[in-house]
């Protein structure tokens, strides 16, 4: 029987090389081949697919290599984001079976203003916020401080140390600073002040919780804040990814690992994502877990969080990759 048809889908690179934000975009480029040399020496067919700004490459590769399946690791064009959505759309137009979240849970998800809302609605703690859109502002946080973030943007993207502001005037400033240089709505959030964990979750088959990974902030850094910055998860050696560094396992005592397994799993079933996903929690000063954020389809690098946490669970990078791959190609049987 002939080897099944893979195509590796990713995003081409977009912004010019000198561009503050181009590491992130072009990460993705490592990660596709390492997928492609799994996928080649577990037996598959496997054609690379970087789409950059026309979908018509996307189409025209399909038509041509006609595959069975789709690796889709498309994380969206560094200047529209909401593309990552579209691709995984595209694809179900097309009747092909991909791994990973589809649509429905990428759209959820990447807008952090409407996934705080239906995480509010289903009873899952999120910390307060608002959008801002522009200035001047007609709203202001009922509490200092806040964290103000780009609502469409993921990978940290528009997040420094600045970020966090604690009057009337550094927020209005820092608001002025991202209106110039990302696309509005912006997200003005409560600060939540304390530890951070990421919570890996895969179908294997079931939804499963990986173990936990914390964010390990040394908190003396003059002018920091306890945050992941872009600066921390794009410049390896740096001052500031020095000062948040990830353990994994963490150490964490059982009944808060369970209640963080548990809000894990439910906000994975709510937004509806499938194969993989991550999510962000913060634990306050009282005890009190507040989701920060769901990542469908986070960096699948051999070198990110998801492949720590999966080799602490005994699990091999390309066990999960084959793994994918077969019940996609199962899905396409259904």
């Amino acid at each position: 029987m002939p080897a099944a048809r893979v195509m590796v889908l990713y995003n081409a690179p977009t912004l010019p090389a000198d561009h503050p934000d181009a590491v992130s975009e072009r990460d993705v480029l490592a990660t596709a081949e390492t997928v492609i040399q799994e996928l080649r020496e577990a037996g598959y067919r496997v054609e690379p697919c970087g789409v950059g700004r026309d979908p018509l490459e996307l189409l025209t590769a399909v038509r041509a290599f006609q595959p069975e399946a789709v690796f889709n690791l498309f994380e969206g064009l560094a200047i529209q984001g909401q593309t990552e959505a579209y691709a995984a759309g595209l694809l179900d137009w097309l009747g092909i079976p991909f791994t990973g979240c589809p649509m429905p849970a990428m759209i959820l998800a990447r807008d952090k203003l409407l996934c705080k809302t239906l995480l509010r609605g289903a009873g899952l703690p999120t910390a307060p916020g608002f959008a801002v859109s522009a200035l001047p502002l007609v709203q202001q946080p009922a509490a200092w401080p806040v964290i103000v973030k780009p609502v469409a943007e993921d990978a940290s993207v528009g997040i420094d140390y600045g970020s966090v502001v604690e009057t009337p005037d550094a927020l209005e400033r820092r608001l002025r600073y991202l209106l110039d240089r990302y696309r509005p709505p912006f997200l003005v959030e409560s600060f939540i002040d304390g530890r951070e964990f990421n919570v890996g979750v895969i179908d294997d088959p079931e939804p499963a919780v990986l173990p936990l990974a914390e964010i390990v902030f040394d908190r003396g850094v003059p002018g920091s804040w306890p945050i992941v910055t872009y600066t921390s998860k794009w410049a390896p050696g740096s001052v500031e990814d020095l000062a948040a560094l990830p353990k994994c396992p963490a150490e964490v005592e059982s009944g808060l690992a369970k209640r963080l397994e548990e809000l894990a799993l439910q906000a994975y079933r709510l937004v509806g994502c499938r194969d993989y996903a991550r999510i962000d929690v913060r634990v306050d000063h009282a005890g009190q877990p507040w989701i920060l954020e769901i990542n469908p389809n986070p960096d699948y690098g051999p070198g990110a969080g998801l492949a720590r946490m999966l080799e602490t669970s005994g699990r091999r990078h390309e066990q999960m990759t084959v793994r994918m791959i077969e019940r996609c190609l199962a899905r396409s049987r259904q």
